[in-house]
């Protein structure tokens, strides 16, 4: 019988010749892409933060860290020892490197010392996507989507248990305290003054620590408390005058409390996320609410940031104040469109001021309520800012138009949580994950940028 021969298979022989790492992959992987796209950077920002020092280990390319983000991010590895991990494991990352392995402490303080560099990073793709011309600014869509904290649910407590909390552990430690002071005084009659202690009873350490977070965090919803009292009082002082400037009386209401609520929480891992109501799984948990707007023509994120309120009624003017920012104000911005959750007469005022066509819900349909039918005629003069705009959106045109909204910025958030798999944030403070979702905003732009085939030039050359 005829011996079937094989391929031959010896780990341990040698190259005869060095290899060529960009054989490792086909020419037209996303890796190379990202390669090519890097070089399109402004990296001046960062190569300010270096010194001309000459001592230790010189440090890694930024533009290979910022690559190793980017490709990160865009696949679905974020953490930083998931990307040390995979500058080992996955030929992908080892080519992007240049099969050099930045550990994991590396990564994440390169990302952490370059915030601002990261939210510059987003700027930079909105100006490489208006270069190539995926930008019209004819149509812009704004919505909110809550994003989970890095924080546990665990590890928060309400203000009616901080103050429980606070009272036993105070107990607690002064009786610790008293119960060093009388064993003390025993030994100093037993073996006289000045003997050396020993320090603090490790307990006493572990309550003192636990005090102090839980007295920081009463502190910061008292703080909070006040704030918001503040605001409601100015806010309904303002209406009082106005019903008075009208001849009306303004009711007798409930006084403005500068306590906070006992179901009030806080929690310990991040203190700056929190606690809303997911609009997916209807569920509450530790989150930011993050805001984009999308342009119609390609997606292409124009305007990107990250909130603390559960509401998006503050949320329209900064997104569209970003938007013009970001493309420059000769950039005309057309047409607004965003879901009831928007919906205020200072912003319908505010973008009429700015002559931008606006349709924003007034109220949120479901999904077998049958439609009112289209109005007809003049418009009737008495008719309120809110019943204008819902008046507008059941014309055919209103119509039209809203129901882009959808198909503009909804899907952004699919392919951000869904293809890229970003669905919790790995940075922990509002600063920290602001910083985030510009590097996330960014790789969704660029992303579009690369598969959009068009050239991409530098940033700030002549389009």
């Amino acid at each position: 019988m005829k011996t079937k021969t094989f391929r031959p298979y010896d780990l341990d022989q040698p190259f005869l010749l060095p290899p060529s790492m960009r054989d490792w992959l086909p020419s037209d992987h996303l890796v190379y892409m990202i390669v090519d796209l890097v070089g399109a950077l402004d990296f001046s920002p960062v190569l300010k933060c270096y010194s001309g020092s000459k001592g230790g280990q010189p440090p890694y390319d930024p533009r290979m860290m910022v690559a190793l983000l980017l490709y990160g991010y865009a696949t679905g590895v974020r953490s930083s020892r998931k990307l040390e991990q995979a500058t080992y494991d996955q030929v992908p990352f080892r080519v992007l490197t240049g099969d050099q392995q930045p550990d994991h402490d590396t990564i994440a303080a390169f990302r952490a010392k370059h915030l601002d560099f990261l939210k510059d990073l987003y700027l930079q793709s909105v100006k490489l996507c208006a270069q190539a011309g995926l930008v019209k600014l004819g149509h812009v869509a704004i919505d909110g989507s809550k994003v989970k904290a890095n924080a546990s649910r665990h590890k928060a407590m309400s203000f009616s248990r901080m103050e429980k909390e606070e009272k036993r552990l105070r107990a607690e430690i002064e009786k610790i305290f008293a119960e060093a002071e009388e064993a003390d005084r025993l030994e100093d009659e037993e073996f006289g003054k000045g003997n050396q202690g020993f320090g603090l009873p490790e307990e006493l350490n572990t309550r003192e620590k636990r005090l102090k977070k839980i007295t920081e965090a009463k502190a910061a919803l008292e703080q909070e408390a006040r704030e918001k009292a503040d605001k409601q009082r100015q806010e309904r002082e303002v209406n009082d005058r106005k019903l008075r400037d009208e001849g009306k009386t303004p009711r007798k209401k409930k006084e403005i409390s500068d306590v906070p609520k006992p179901s009030a929480q806080r929690n310990f891992s991040d203190p700056e996320s929190r606690l809303m109501k997911s609009g997916a799984t209807k569920s509450f948990d530790y989150s930011y609410n993050a805001q984009i707007a999308v342009d119609e023509e390609h997606q292409i994120i124009v305007a990107t940031d990250v909130s603390q309120a559960a509401n998006d009624l503050n949320e329209l003017k900064p997104m569209v104040e970003q938007a013009r920012e970001n493309l420059g104000e000769e950039s005309k911005l057309e047409r607004v469109s965003a879901d009831t959750g928007y919906f205020t007469e200072d912003n319908v005022d505010y973008l009429e001021e700015l002559k931008i066509d606006a349709y924003i819900a007034t109220k949120r349909e479901k999904h077998q309520e049958p439609r009112l039918p289209a109005p007809r005629g003049r418009i009737p003069k008495e008719l309120t800012k809110k019943q204008r705009m819902a008046r507008k959106l059941r014309t055919k045109s209103g119509r039209k138009v809203y129901s882009r909204r959808k198909v503009i910025v909804e899907p952004v958030f699919g392919q951000i949580k869904e293809c890229m798999g970003f669905r919790t944030f790995s940075m922990r403070g509002h600063e920290k994950v602001r910083a985030e979702w510009h590097l996330v905003s960014a790789v969704h732009n660029l992303l579009k940028l690369i598969r959009s085939g068009a050239e991409i030039g530098r940033v700030g050359a002549p389009g």
